[in-house]
């Protein structure tokens, strides 16, 4: 089975990159998950970055803040998809994260989702897969299925409710 790397800069990082694992999880995609700068420990970042595909990830997910400089370094080394979370910061909000992971140069792509996006960098990771993984492509639309379901009843109640008691229960 096809497998998704989650790389992270800082232990500071996992609530979001959680996100990431646990929509892996609930499509059954296995991952692997582990913290690395590129700057404070660049000779291991190289060498996981150079062996993941030999390990079966076929994507990796890399989430940064500031520079954020670790979804372009991945993407420089392995020959995959990489997709790159912009961590929040306290100084800009994490626009200097987006920013520096959107502006890559020609050649070197990141898929970069929104700041502290990380579900949707792991349902990205997994519609990536799901091109050659019917099994993966069929649990991301029983999940489609499932999030239409949610708004139409809560469009239901909405409506037999009112909105002043709908606020109320929220």
């Amino acid at each position: 089975m096809s497998k998704v790397g989650i790389v992270m800069g800082s232990d500071s990082d996992m609530p979001v990159m959680a996100k990431a694992a646990q929509m892996l999880d609930k499509f059954g995609i296995e991952y692997e998950m582990t913290i690395i700068s590129a700057h404070r420990e660049p000779d291991i970042f190289f060498e996981w970055a150079k062996t993941a595909e030999g390990k079966g990830i076929k994507v990796i997910i890399a989430g940064a803040g500031k520079a954020a400089h670790l979804p372009g370094m991945c993407a420089a080394i392995f020959p995959l998809p990489v997709i790159g979370i912009p961590m929040k910061t306290s100084d800009l909000g994490g626009v200097d994260s987006l920013y520096s992971i959107v502006q890559m140069p020609s050649g070197i792509p990141v898929a970069t989702v929104a700041i502290n996006g990380g579900a949707n960098a792991g349902i990205l990771a997994a519609k990536i897969l799901a091109a050659s993984d019917e099994g993966v492509l069929a649990k991301l639309k029983a999940y489609s299925e499932e999030m239409k379901n949610d708004v139409v009843k809560k469009a239901e109640k909405l409506e037999n409710v009112g909105y002043q008691e709908y606020l109320a229960q929220m």
